[in-house]
């Protein structure tokens, strides 16, 4: 072929947005064999005719019939560990090895023509039901250093409202993009990451709650904002094509990136038929040791003695992302042993711990944390942690079964551990039954720490430090033996290592109330919270604002983080 011939070629081929072998097949410069075989020359690997080759019906399930057409390949042979795949023009290393890996096969490629092909599958594929295709693996190297240089490869996409649908979500932008924001998510400890678009030419906005808090993490370009959610709901294995009604799923990011673990995804529909989409981060934690959780040094000894008894139950309570189920694992870490046999429920599986029986709820198919609960007490048990008691059915099998012989742990969602009694009574446990199984409610929140690279001490002033005692109570602040001129506070300054917010990671503040035998007489006389907690605190609990300011005077947090999770 002339050099005017190609160029002509080549030029057509860009207008028309075709590959150039079409071109050059459309033009009748050149004939398919004669193409393939160019390619099979310029990379090195063998030429097949498959016309006269027998494809046996078992390759057919080895390759799905989607992903065999959308990469023009065909499974031709496997003997032994491998396996002779032809294809139209070669397939990405990276994609090869990962398809290797999903095999655990060998792969020879080798290279045919795109008829011949095209032929191959209509003969394997007639009528056999579609394998999913191996997943999209990014490795790490592949992930740009900023979201820039990903948008930055983008910047040809079209920029009109019409064409932003066919931005695809095979686009290798797309992956490179989803997985940089995943990785940067968990290199900055977030627990979620909220993807957010808005309708007309507005920006996508991507924010982390990390600590706690939500920050804005990167805004995109509006041309990406259906591509990122469909890309996501591919991950998740949800449907691309409902965008009507919410959508939950879980990505198990080690087959598409370079980090371990595993991601919860909630979609739900937005104005504009838009979609925003919700990823919390679950990164296989292992349980924390009790004495790291900054328990008061009576809460400890009183949380340790309740994990001792061998019947009982112990309510963890506080509002959505507390650490309860932390605590909990904390908790169950002590008493795990071979000669105790643990079972827990939980929805999801956050922290695993080997030893102990772990069950998934199935809301989908009726397995409710009530049914495995009830399953449970038939699985000859010694301590069972129910992830969290949502209804009075739930909460009456706890109660019979810490009744009869076993110690149970369980989460509520509620404010504080007065409240805890109140409303498990509202939901029509008996009182008498309920009173004798309780051990202890421990009610807690969490709390940003002050960074330990910027934290600076200071004295407080006068007026600061009669706020403060008010706060505190006068008589309790004397009881704990503290000085208010003696008071020291901290403050973060802000530095590289905490993103310059002046705060590093999270602590717990903690209300232990624990059932003694007059708290058992007011629960049982249905008292109201109000004199369940004023006995409680003749008992010794410190409430949850007194044990966040005690965390101020070590110089943990400050009283904005305190004020800001307690009420009164």
């Amino acid at each position: 072929m002339s050099r005017d011939l190609v160029q002509q070629a080549v030029e057509l081929s860009n207008r028309e947005g075709e590959p150039l072998p079409r071109i050059l097949i459309r033009l009748r410069l050149l004939d398919e064999e004669k193409i393939a075989r160019a390619i099979a020359l310029q990379y090195d690997l063998p030429f097949v005719h498959l016309n006269g080759i027998s494809i046996t019906p078992e390759m057919g399930r080895l390759v799905s019939a989607s992903y065999a057409q959308k990469r023009q390949i065909v499974p031709v042979k496997k003997i032994g560990n491998t396996l002779t795949l032809a294809m139209a023009a070669p397939l990405d290393v990276h994609e090869l090895n990962n398809l290797s890996s999903s095999l655990r096969l060998k792969i020879i490629p080798v290279i045919a023509g795109e008829a011949e092909i095209l032929q191959a599958q209509q003969r394997l594929y007639a009528g056999s039901p579609p394998i999913p295709p191996p997943p999209e693996r990014v490795e790490m190297e592949e992930i740009p250093d900023s979201i820039m240089e990903i948008l930055t490869e983008g910047a040809s996409e079209p920029e009109v409202e019409e064409e932003v649908r066919k931005v695809t979500e095979k686009d290798s932008i797309i992956v490179k993009l989803v997985n940089k924001i995943i990785y940067d998510a968990c290199q900055q400890r977030a627990s979620d990451i909220h993807i957010e678009p808005y309708p007309g030419k507005n920006d996508v906005i991507v924010r982390l709650r990390i600590d706690g808090r939500c920050k804005i993490y990167q805004k995109i370009p509006y041309r990406y904002k259906y591509a990122i959610p469909s890309r996501i709901k591919i991950m998740a294995e949800l449907d691309i094509a409902e965008r009507r009604r919410p959508q939950d799923g879980k990505i198990d990011f080690k087959n598409f990136g370079p980090v371990d673990g595993e991601l919860r995804v909630a979609t739900m529909p937005t104005s504009g038929h838009l979609e925003d989409v919700v990823l919390r981060i679950l990164l296989h934690e292992k349980a924390r040791p009790v004495k790291e959780l900054g328990m008061r040094e009576r809460d400890h000894g009183e949380f340790l003695k309740a994990l001792g008894r061998p019947y009982g139950m112990i309510l963890v309570v506080g509002p959505t992302g507390s650490g309860k189920t932390t605590t909990l694992h904390s908790g169950i870490a002590l008493i795990n042993d071979p000669e105790v046999k643990i079972w827990t429920i939980e929805d999801p599986i956050e922290i695993t711990q080997s030893g102990l029986r772990q069950v998934q709820v199935n809301h989908k198919i009726g397995f409710t944390f009530a049914v495995a609960l009830r399953s449970f007490l038939r699985l000859d048990p010694d301590v069972i942690m129910v992830g969290e008691m949502r209804d009075q059915e739930t909460a009456a099998i706890a109660v019979e079964a810490s009744l009869t012989g076993h110690l149970v742990l369980s989460t509520l969602h509620t404010n504080s551990a007065a409240e805890t009694v109140i409303r498990l009574l509202d939901m029509g446990l008996d009182p008498y039954s309920f009173s004798d199984s309780l051990l202890c409610i421990l009610a807690q929140r969490l709390v940003r720490s002050l960074c330990l690279e910027c934290r600076e001490e200071y004295l407080p002033g006068e007026e600061e430090q009669s706020e403060l005692i008010q706060e505190f109570g006068e008589e309790s602040f004397e009881a704990a033996g503290l000085v208010g001129k003696e008071l020291r506070l901290s403050r973060g300054v802000g530095c590289p290592s905490c993103f310059q917010t002046g705060y590093r990671g999270r602590v717990g503040i903690y209300e232990l109330l624990v059932c003694t035998p007059k708290i058992k007489s007011l629960i049982k006389k249905r008292a109201i919270s109000e004199s369940i907690n004023f006995q409680a605190v003749s008992d010794g609990t410190a409430t949850l604002k007194q044990d966040g300011m005690l965390k101020v005077f070590q110089g943990i947090t400050d009283m904005h983080e305190v004020r800001r999770v307690c009420m009164g």
